[in-house]
């Protein structure tokens, strides 16, 4: 066998080179991607404040949401009441004066008829 040639070597060389070159540029993407400690804790605690925040709004707004209808119970249970006190004000004011003007009439009719 025949000792390589400096072209030869050279080419060798330059190829295993190409390959170092090419697995160091990949690992630099890596260690570019990578978060530091810090970062990750703080996105992270900002992630847990935001979920809190969330879970506050959502107790509010169902809280809110109870009180509404608890408002609109009670509005119904006024209105029902203030039916019945108009029920109770139709009766007093046109049924019962216009029963005593025909008791009237009728007491009127039976005195003058004895």
């Amino acid at each position: 066998m025949s000792e390589p040639t400096a072209g030869e070597l050279e080419r060798r060389y330059n190829e295993r080179f190409a390959d170092v070159r090419d697995d160091f540029q990949a690992l630099q993407g890596l260690i570019d991607k990578r978060v530091s400690v810090e970062r990750y804790q703080t996105d992270q605690h900002y992630a847990a404040e935001a979920g809190r925040q969330l879970g506050e709004r959502i107790k509010a707004l169902e809280e809110a949401r109870k009180e509404d209808a608890r408002q609109a119970e009670a509005d119904r249970r006024t209105h029902d009441a203030q039916r019945r006190i108009d029920k109770r004000l139709i009766l007093t004011a046109f049924i019962v004066p216009v029963l005593l003007v025909f008791l009237q009439v009728y007491l009127a009719t039976k005195g003058a008829g004895t």
